[in-house]
Protein backbone atom coordinates (compact mmCIF):
# COMPACT_ATOMS: atom_id res chain seq x y z
CA UNK A 1 0.00 0.00 0.00
CA UNK A 2 2.83 2.41 0.86
CA UNK A 3 4.55 1.65 -2.43
CA UNK A 4 1.29 2.24 -4.30
CA UNK A 5 0.86 5.62 -2.64
CA UNK A 6 4.43 6.56 -3.52
CA UNK A 7 3.83 5.53 -7.11
CA UNK A 8 0.63 7.59 -7.40
CA UNK A 9 2.38 10.57 -5.82
CA UNK A 10 5.19 10.26 -8.33
CA UNK A 11 2.73 10.08 -11.25
CA UNK A 12 0.90 13.16 -9.96
CA UNK A 13 4.21 15.00 -9.58
CA UNK A 14 5.18 14.18 -13.16
CA UNK A 15 1.83 15.44 -14.48
CA UNK A 16 2.01 18.64 -12.44
CA UNK A 17 5.61 19.43 -13.33
CA UNK A 18 5.23 18.85 -17.08
CA UNK A 19 2.27 21.08 -17.99
CA UNK A 20 3.57 21.92 -21.46
CA UNK A 21 3.16 18.28 -22.51
CA UNK A 22 -0.62 18.65 -22.52
CA UNK A 23 -0.97 22.42 -22.29
CA UNK A 24 -4.48 23.70 -22.88
CA UNK A 25 -5.42 26.21 -25.53
CA UNK A 26 -8.76 27.86 -26.16
CA UNK A 27 -10.42 27.78 -29.59
CA UNK A 28 -13.04 30.15 -28.21
CA UNK A 29 -10.43 32.75 -27.27
CA UNK A 30 -8.73 32.37 -30.66
CA UNK A 31 -12.05 32.90 -32.45
CA UNK A 32 -12.84 35.89 -30.26
CA UNK A 33 -9.46 37.46 -31.07
CA UNK A 34 -9.81 36.89 -34.81
CA UNK A 35 -13.39 38.23 -34.88
CA UNK A 36 -12.36 41.34 -32.96
CA UNK A 37 -9.54 41.95 -35.43
CA UNK A 38 -11.96 41.65 -38.34
CA UNK A 39 -14.25 44.16 -36.69
CA UNK A 40 -11.32 46.60 -36.64
CA UNK A 41 -10.27 45.63 -40.17
CA UNK A 42 -13.75 46.24 -41.60
CA UNK A 43 -13.73 49.71 -40.02
CA UNK A 44 -10.17 50.61 -41.09
CA UNK A 45 -10.23 53.18 -43.88
CA UNK A 46 -7.01 51.93 -45.48
CA UNK A 47 -8.62 48.52 -46.10
CA UNK A 48 -11.96 49.84 -47.33
CA UNK A 49 -13.41 49.78 -50.83
CA UNK A 50 -16.94 50.08 -52.28
CA UNK A 51 -16.98 46.27 -52.61
CA UNK A 52 -15.87 45.55 -49.04
CA UNK A 53 -12.58 45.32 -47.16
CA UNK A 54 -9.38 44.12 -48.79
CA UNK A 55 -8.75 40.39 -48.40
CA UNK A 56 -5.16 40.75 -47.21
CA UNK A 57 -2.59 37.95 -46.93
CA UNK A 58 -2.16 38.51 -43.19
CA UNK A 59 -5.61 39.35 -41.82
CA UNK A 60 -8.23 38.49 -44.46
CA UNK A 61 -6.95 35.34 -46.18
CA UNK A 62 -5.87 33.74 -42.92
CA UNK A 63 -9.25 34.51 -41.32
CA UNK A 64 -11.09 32.81 -44.18
CA UNK A 65 -8.86 29.78 -43.73
CA UNK A 66 -9.14 29.47 -39.96
CA UNK A 67 -12.58 30.72 -38.97
CA UNK A 68 -14.57 27.84 -40.59
CA UNK A 69 -12.40 25.34 -38.68
CA UNK A 70 -12.94 27.22 -35.43
CA UNK A 71 -16.65 27.43 -36.18
CA UNK A 72 -16.85 23.65 -36.50
CA UNK A 73 -14.79 23.13 -33.34
CA UNK A 74 -17.09 25.47 -31.43
CA UNK A 75 -20.23 23.94 -33.01
CA UNK A 76 -21.36 27.27 -34.41
CA UNK A 77 -24.07 26.85 -37.03
CA UNK A 78 -23.49 29.85 -39.32
CA UNK A 79 -20.54 31.71 -40.84
CA UNK A 80 -19.67 34.97 -39.16
CA UNK A 81 -20.62 38.29 -40.69
CA UNK A 82 -16.93 38.81 -41.43
CA UNK A 83 -16.63 35.54 -43.36
CA UNK A 84 -19.61 36.61 -45.44
CA UNK A 85 -18.23 40.10 -45.96
CA UNK A 86 -14.83 38.89 -47.15
CA UNK A 87 -16.40 36.35 -49.51
CA UNK A 88 -18.68 39.07 -50.86
CA UNK A 89 -15.58 41.11 -51.65
CA UNK A 90 -14.12 38.18 -53.56
CA UNK A 91 -17.36 37.68 -55.50
CA UNK A 92 -17.54 41.37 -56.42
CA UNK A 93 -16.34 41.86 -60.03
CA UNK A 94 -15.34 38.20 -60.07
CA UNK A 95 -13.83 37.35 -63.43
CA UNK A 96 -13.23 41.05 -64.04
CA UNK A 97 -11.07 42.16 -61.15
CA UNK A 98 -9.85 45.64 -62.10
CA UNK A 99 -6.31 46.24 -63.29
CA UNK A 100 -3.88 47.32 -60.62
CA UNK A 101 -1.35 46.06 -58.13
CA UNK A 102 -3.84 43.75 -56.41
CA UNK A 103 -5.45 42.24 -59.51
CA UNK A 104 -3.43 39.03 -59.48
CA UNK A 105 -3.78 38.57 -55.71
CA UNK A 106 -7.55 39.09 -55.73
CA UNK A 107 -7.99 36.74 -58.69
CA UNK A 108 -6.00 33.98 -56.99
CA UNK A 109 -7.85 34.48 -53.70
CA UNK A 110 -11.21 34.46 -55.49
CA UNK A 111 -10.28 31.19 -57.17
CA UNK A 112 -9.00 29.71 -53.91
CA UNK A 113 -11.96 30.48 -51.67
CA UNK A 114 -14.80 30.28 -54.17
CA UNK A 115 -13.62 26.91 -55.48
CA UNK A 116 -13.38 25.69 -51.90
CA UNK A 117 -17.04 26.54 -51.43
CA UNK A 118 -17.98 24.31 -54.37
CA UNK A 119 -18.51 20.58 -54.18
CA UNK A 120 -15.70 18.63 -55.84
CA UNK A 121 -17.90 17.48 -58.74
CA UNK A 122 -19.52 20.84 -59.47
CA UNK A 123 -18.37 24.35 -60.21
CA UNK A 124 -20.29 27.53 -59.50
CA UNK A 125 -20.56 30.35 -62.01
CA UNK A 126 -18.44 32.52 -59.69
CA UNK A 127 -15.64 29.97 -59.60
CA UNK A 128 -15.72 29.55 -63.36
CA UNK A 129 -15.41 33.31 -63.84
CA UNK A 130 -12.53 33.49 -61.37
CA UNK A 131 -10.72 30.69 -63.21
CA UNK A 132 -11.30 32.32 -66.58
CA UNK A 133 -9.59 35.49 -65.35
CA UNK A 134 -6.86 33.48 -63.64
CA UNK A 135 -5.78 31.98 -66.97
CA UNK A 136 -6.04 35.34 -68.71
CA UNK A 137 -3.59 36.84 -66.22
CA UNK A 138 -1.12 33.94 -66.22
CA UNK A 139 2.28 34.96 -67.58
CA UNK A 140 2.84 33.42 -71.03
CA UNK A 141 6.53 34.17 -71.50
CA UNK A 142 9.77 35.16 -69.82
CA UNK A 143 11.25 33.92 -66.52
CA UNK A 144 7.87 34.07 -64.76
CA UNK A 145 6.05 32.07 -67.41
CA UNK A 146 3.32 30.07 -65.69
CA UNK A 147 3.04 32.42 -62.70
CA UNK A 148 1.10 35.60 -61.94
CA UNK A 149 1.90 39.17 -61.02
CA UNK A 150 1.91 39.39 -57.23
CA UNK A 151 1.66 42.42 -54.97
CA UNK A 152 5.12 43.70 -53.99
CA UNK A 153 5.56 46.44 -51.38
CA UNK A 154 8.98 45.36 -50.03
CA UNK A 155 7.26 43.81 -47.02
CA UNK A 156 8.06 40.38 -45.61
CA UNK A 157 6.91 37.67 -45.58
CA UNK A 158 4.11 37.95 -48.19
CA UNK A 159 4.52 41.16 -50.18
CA UNK A 160 7.92 41.41 -51.82
CA UNK A 161 9.34 40.69 -55.28
CA UNK A 162 10.04 37.04 -54.38
CA UNK A 163 6.50 36.38 -53.16
CA UNK A 164 5.25 35.52 -56.64
CA UNK A 165 6.25 31.93 -55.85
CA UNK A 166 4.00 31.99 -52.79
CA UNK A 167 1.15 33.33 -54.92
CA UNK A 168 1.67 30.71 -57.63
CA UNK A 169 1.59 28.01 -54.95
CA UNK A 170 -1.75 29.32 -53.70
CA UNK A 171 -3.04 29.19 -57.27
CA UNK A 172 -2.00 25.53 -57.43
CA UNK A 173 -3.77 24.94 -54.12
CA UNK A 174 -6.93 26.46 -55.59
CA UNK A 175 -6.74 24.33 -58.73
CA UNK A 176 -6.66 21.23 -56.56
CA UNK A 177 -10.18 22.14 -55.39
CA UNK A 178 -11.57 22.01 -58.93
CA UNK A 179 -13.15 18.89 -60.47
CA UNK A 180 -10.75 16.53 -62.25
CA UNK A 181 -12.87 16.90 -65.40
CA UNK A 182 -12.08 20.61 -65.47
CA UNK A 183 -8.33 20.08 -65.09
CA UNK A 184 -8.42 17.48 -67.88
CA UNK A 185 -9.58 20.01 -70.46
CA UNK A 186 -6.86 20.52 -73.06
CA UNK A 187 -6.42 24.27 -72.55
CA UNK A 188 -6.50 23.98 -68.77
CA UNK A 189 -4.08 21.06 -68.79
CA UNK A 190 -1.60 23.16 -70.74
CA UNK A 191 -1.90 26.07 -68.31
CA UNK A 192 -1.48 23.80 -65.30
CA UNK A 193 1.61 22.28 -66.92
CA UNK A 194 3.06 25.76 -67.36
CA UNK A 195 2.42 26.49 -63.67
CA UNK A 196 3.98 23.20 -62.62
CA UNK A 197 7.07 23.94 -64.70
CA UNK A 198 7.44 27.35 -63.08
CA UNK A 199 7.11 25.89 -59.57
CA UNK A 200 9.72 23.23 -60.35
CA UNK A 201 12.14 25.64 -62.06
CA UNK A 202 11.67 29.21 -60.78
CA UNK A 203 14.03 31.97 -61.95
CA UNK A 204 15.58 32.18 -58.47
CA UNK A 205 15.73 29.74 -55.53
CA UNK A 206 12.57 30.26 -53.43
CA UNK A 207 12.68 30.77 -49.69
CA UNK A 208 11.68 27.88 -47.45
CA UNK A 209 8.58 29.87 -46.45
CA UNK A 210 7.34 29.93 -50.02
CA UNK A 211 8.28 26.32 -50.68
CA UNK A 212 6.18 25.39 -47.65
CA UNK A 213 3.27 26.99 -49.50
CA UNK A 214 4.07 24.62 -52.37
CA UNK A 215 4.12 21.72 -49.90
CA UNK A 216 0.67 22.85 -48.76
CA UNK A 217 -0.50 23.02 -52.40
CA UNK A 218 0.64 19.45 -52.98
CA UNK A 219 -2.09 18.36 -50.56
CA UNK A 220 -4.73 19.21 -53.18
CA UNK A 221 -2.69 19.04 -56.41
CA UNK A 222 -0.06 16.29 -55.93
CA UNK A 223 1.40 16.74 -59.41
CA UNK A 224 3.14 20.00 -58.40
CA UNK A 225 5.63 18.13 -56.21
CA UNK A 226 7.09 14.67 -56.74
CA UNK A 227 7.16 12.24 -53.84
CA UNK A 228 10.96 12.47 -53.67
CA UNK A 229 10.88 16.27 -53.69
CA UNK A 230 8.20 16.30 -51.01
CA UNK A 231 10.22 14.02 -48.76
CA UNK A 232 13.34 16.14 -49.25
CA UNK A 233 11.43 19.33 -48.40
CA UNK A 234 9.96 17.79 -45.25
CA UNK A 235 13.41 16.59 -44.17
CA UNK A 236 14.94 20.02 -44.82
CA UNK A 237 12.18 21.65 -42.78
CA UNK A 238 12.63 19.39 -39.77
CA UNK A 239 16.41 19.90 -39.95
CA UNK A 240 15.78 23.59 -39.18
CA UNK A 241 13.50 22.95 -36.21
CA UNK A 242 14.60 24.40 -32.87
CA UNK A 243 15.21 22.31 -29.77
CA UNK A 244 12.01 23.66 -28.19
CA UNK A 245 9.91 22.41 -31.12
CA UNK A 246 9.43 25.71 -32.95
CA UNK A 247 10.95 27.41 -35.99
CA UNK A 248 12.55 30.82 -36.24
CA UNK A 249 11.59 33.39 -38.84
CA UNK A 250 15.18 33.40 -40.07
CA UNK A 251 15.03 29.68 -40.85
CA UNK A 252 12.24 30.29 -43.39
CA UNK A 253 14.19 33.00 -45.25
CA UNK A 254 16.43 34.61 -46.35
CA UNK A 255 14.48 37.85 -46.02
CA UNK A 256 14.92 41.46 -47.03
CA UNK A 257 16.88 43.81 -44.77
CA UNK A 258 14.63 46.14 -42.76
CA UNK A 259 16.53 48.75 -40.76
CA UNK A 260 13.63 49.51 -38.39
CA UNK A 261 12.34 45.97 -37.85
CA UNK A 262 11.69 44.85 -34.26
CA UNK A 263 14.22 42.29 -32.98
CA UNK A 264 13.17 38.67 -33.31
CA UNK A 265 14.95 35.71 -31.78
CA UNK A 266 14.06 32.16 -30.96
CA UNK A 267 11.02 30.26 -32.11
CA UNK A 268 8.36 32.42 -33.73
CA UNK A 269 4.60 32.08 -33.39
CA UNK A 270 4.05 32.70 -37.09
CA UNK A 271 6.95 30.58 -38.36
CA UNK A 272 6.01 27.64 -36.13
CA UNK A 273 2.28 27.83 -36.86
CA UNK A 274 2.62 28.13 -40.64
CA UNK A 275 5.26 25.39 -40.81
CA UNK A 276 3.31 22.96 -38.62
CA UNK A 277 0.15 23.61 -40.62
CA UNK A 278 1.86 23.06 -43.99
CA UNK A 279 3.58 19.87 -42.81
CA UNK A 280 0.35 18.37 -41.48
CA UNK A 281 -1.65 19.34 -44.57
CA UNK A 282 0.98 17.60 -46.70
CA UNK A 283 0.44 14.34 -44.85
CA UNK A 284 2.96 14.41 -41.99
CA UNK A 285 1.22 12.61 -39.13
CA UNK A 286 0.57 14.59 -35.97
CA UNK A 287 2.26 11.80 -34.03
CA UNK A 288 5.55 12.26 -35.91
CA UNK A 289 8.00 13.34 -33.19
CA UNK A 290 9.03 16.62 -34.82
CA UNK A 291 5.49 17.70 -35.61
CA UNK A 292 4.24 16.54 -32.21
CA UNK A 293 6.83 18.81 -30.56
CA UNK A 294 5.76 21.72 -32.76
CA UNK A 295 2.11 21.22 -31.86
CA UNK A 296 3.00 21.08 -28.17
CA UNK A 297 4.93 24.34 -28.58
CA UNK A 298 1.85 25.92 -30.14
CA UNK A 299 -0.44 24.59 -27.41
CA UNK A 300 1.66 26.27 -24.77
CA UNK A 301 2.14 29.65 -26.47
CA UNK A 302 -1.36 31.08 -26.84
CA UNK A 303 -1.69 34.30 -24.85
CA UNK A 304 -4.46 33.53 -22.33
CA UNK A 305 -5.44 37.19 -22.07
CA UNK A 306 -5.84 37.96 -25.80
CA UNK A 307 -6.37 34.50 -27.29
CA UNK A 308 -3.64 35.24 -29.84
CA UNK A 309 -0.25 33.75 -30.62
CA UNK A 310 2.12 36.74 -30.21
CA UNK A 311 4.13 37.75 -33.28
CA UNK A 312 5.71 41.03 -34.38
CA UNK A 313 6.25 42.70 -37.73
CA UNK A 314 9.30 41.76 -39.75
CA UNK A 315 9.36 45.19 -41.38
CA UNK A 316 8.87 48.11 -39.00
CA UNK A 317 8.33 49.12 -35.39
CA UNK A 318 4.70 50.14 -35.47
CA UNK A 319 3.01 51.91 -32.54
CA UNK A 320 1.86 49.41 -29.94
CA UNK A 321 -1.72 48.34 -30.55
CA UNK A 322 -1.90 49.90 -34.02
CA UNK A 323 -3.59 48.00 -36.83
CA UNK A 324 -0.29 47.28 -38.58
CA UNK A 325 1.48 46.11 -35.42
CA UNK A 326 -0.77 43.04 -35.20
CA UNK A 327 -0.71 41.79 -38.79
CA UNK A 328 1.81 39.01 -38.07
CA UNK A 329 -0.11 38.11 -34.92
CA UNK A 330 -3.30 37.75 -36.97
CA UNK A 331 -1.60 35.26 -39.29
CA UNK A 332 0.13 33.41 -36.46
CA UNK A 333 -3.15 32.98 -34.60
CA UNK A 334 -5.04 31.74 -37.65
CA UNK A 335 -2.42 29.17 -38.65
CA UNK A 336 -1.86 28.03 -35.04
CA UNK A 337 -5.57 27.39 -34.54
CA UNK A 338 -5.77 25.57 -37.87
CA UNK A 339 -2.75 23.40 -37.15
CA UNK A 340 -4.01 22.40 -33.70
CA UNK A 341 -7.58 21.70 -34.78
CA UNK A 342 -6.62 19.69 -37.84
CA UNK A 343 -4.09 17.68 -35.82
CA UNK A 344 -6.75 16.79 -33.28
CA UNK A 345 -5.21 18.85 -30.50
Amino acid sequence: MVRMRMFLTLVALIVVTTPSLYADWSPELAARYLDARQKEWFAWKQAASPDGPCVSCHTGMTYLLARPALRRALKESEPTMYERGLLDRLRANVGAKPAGALQGVETIFSTLFLSREDARNTMSAHTQKALDQLWTLQSAEGPTKGAWRWYAANLDPWENPESGYYGASLAALALGHTPAEYRDRANVRESVASLTTYLANPPAPPRLHDRLALLWASSTLPTVLSVAAQRALVAETFAKQQADGGWTLESLGPWMAHADAPPSSGSSGYATAFTAFALHRAGVAASTPGLARALTWLQSHQDPTTGAWPAVSMNKRYPTGSMESLFMQDAATAFAALALIEAGR
